[in-house]
């Protein structure tokens, strides 16, 4: 999964790229063509796998403010450091 997330980012910044390349030349129409294909093409694909690919295997409750994790975060003080010379 992380390679094919890999391939999509690549291709997706070389088709913003020649868009660009293609507006710069004079050819404004095909230029933002493949621009918008690019911004397409990572709003609709790349960000769902890569989200998927993030959260998949986590537990939702773990994020959650419950009751049970209020308590935990009230309950937590952390270790005082000390110096030592």
């Amino acid at each position: 999964m992380k390679y094919l997330i890999r391939i999509l980012f690549i291709a997706v910044v070389i088709l913003v790229a020649v868009g660009y390349y293609f507006k710069n030349s004079g050819d404004h129409p095909t230029g933002d063509k493949w621009v918008g294909i690019g911004i397409l093409a990572a709003s609709f694909i790349l960000m769902p796998l890569f989200i998927y690919h993030r959260w998949k295997n986590k537990k939702v409750k773990d994020y959650m403010l419950t009751e049970e994790n209020l308590k935990k975060m009230r309950d937590f003080k952390p270790e005082e450091k000390t110096d030592k010379n």
